[in-house]
């Protein structure tokens, strides 16, 4: 063992010497090596990054994995006993020790805009939603606990809401007025995102709030429905349960449906396409990297067929000199590597680039550990089979081939 870690570390020693005296060829190899590794972890990180961004974007529209709801209706078309299912949904909340649960239901609210009235789309939901979905509120604040015990509703408005009312500051709690059978003055708490390109106006409000101002009519037009996050290795046995606990409860006139509506149920990863497409850059890159490097110290030992040959006829054995000249290649690529995932880490890190490529992202991930040490062995890699082919080419030096030279 210590026979060959100190072979080991006198080739490395020497491989650096023959770095220094060849630092001009090597130089020009490994400049094409740090390109390539800073090439293949800049990729793989804001692979990441897209990813992230991909991934938040499913959620926001299906929630996280695993998103159960519950949608329930009255085969005979009579409104379904709300109270009855909201009871039953806490309960089994319970039960199932379920963290995350939110209403889901959707209500045509009349707001009086300063250009007239206008029917706008609300959302009736939980406090849970914004985590659930990964919501991301641009201005103000997002429901609590305590304003269901508000008198006067809360909103979470889009931009397009907002920009009607005039884009007013927040701080200030500018009010809308809800005209109709219920007429209310309802509080705008927070600001979302609109969908690109939708001018439509739109709002969210919590179920609770809802349910104290609408009238009889209106809340017997509210589908009720339910989501719940669960783990997903669970989604399963939850789902049969949901459904057996719901239907017990709401009777054989019911139907109860409960089903997954986040991205990951459809067994087929939606973002594989992405994956793939980084992976066949990265090694694309590899590749010519490694191809430079091949080129160049082939060439480089050519050149130093007379100096390998003196080393053999002092006594260098096969298997030293193979090992030096692979050393070589492997040494310089290593510092290559370093340099390279440095310059990644720049890249990826930069705030612009970040929102650049990870659009609407609430949770950018770190520049991820796993590119750097993808980058570093990389480089090893690309040395050790940069370095293979000159070394068999080494060890065919003969003695005689010295005094040729």
């Amino acid at each position: 063992m210590r026979r060959i870690l100190s072979s080991t570390v006198g080739a490395v020693v020497e491989a650096r010497s023959e770095l220094r005296v060849h630092r001009t060829r090597v130089l020009l190899s490994l400049i094409g090596v740090a390109v390539a590794i800073a090439a293949l972890t800049s990729v793989v990180g804001l692979g990441q990054m897209a990813r992230q961004s991909t991934t938040e974007s499913f959620e926001r529209g299906g929630g996280r994995a695993a998103t159960l709801v519950v949608s329930a209706y009255s085969q005979s078309g009579a409104p379904l006993n709300s109270s009855a299912l909201g009871d039953a949904v806490a309960t089994a909340t319970e039960r199932y020790g379920i963290s995350h649960v939110t209403p889901a239901g959707y209500s045509n609210q009349r707001i009086q805009f300063p250009d007239g009235v206008v029917d706008v789309q609300t959302q009736l939901v939980g406090v849970d939603y914004r985590t659930m979905h990964r919501l991301a509120v641009l201005d103000g604040s997002w429901f609590t606990e305590t304003d269901a015990d508000r008198l006067a509703p809360g909103l979470v408005v889009n931009e397009a809401f907002w920009q009607r009312i005039g884009s007013p500051d927040l701080r200030t709690h500018p009010t809308v007025t809800i005209v109709g059978a219920s007429r209310a003055t309802a509080v705008i708490l927070g600001v979302t995102s609109s969908y690109p390109g939708d001018p439509t106006s739109s709002a969210m409000m919590l179920l609770s709030s809802y349910e104290r101002i609408a009238d009889p009519a209106q809340l017997a037009s509210v589908s009720p429905g339910y989501e719940f996050w669960v783990p997903a290795d669970l989604a399963d046995p939850i789902m049969a349960g949901l459904t057996s606990d719901l239907r017990g409860v709401l009777g054989s006139g019911a139907t109860v449906d409960v089903f997954r509506s986040d991205y990951a149920a459809y067994g087929e990863d939606p973002l594989g396409p992405i994956t793939f497409v980084v992976t066949g850059v990265a090694l694309l890159i590899l590749f010519l990297g490694a191809l430079s490097l091949v080129n160049i110290s082939l060439v480089t030992v050519r050149q130093r067929v007379r100096e390998i040959g003196i080393r053999r006829s002092f006594g260098a054995t096969a298997g030293r000199v193979f090992f030096a000249v692979m050393m070589e290649s492997v040494v310089g690529t290593v510092a290559a590597g370093v340099i390279g995932v440095v310059v990644a880490v720049l890249v990826v890190t930069n705030p612009t680039l970040q929102q650049l490529v990870a659009q609407g992202a609430i949770e950018l991930p770190p520049f991820p550990l796993e590119a750097a040490l993808i980058g570093l062995g990389a480089a090893v890699v690309v040395g050790a089979l940069a370095g293979l082919l000159p070394a068999l080419v080494a060890v065919r030096v003969k003695v005689i081939d010295a005094i040729r030279y």
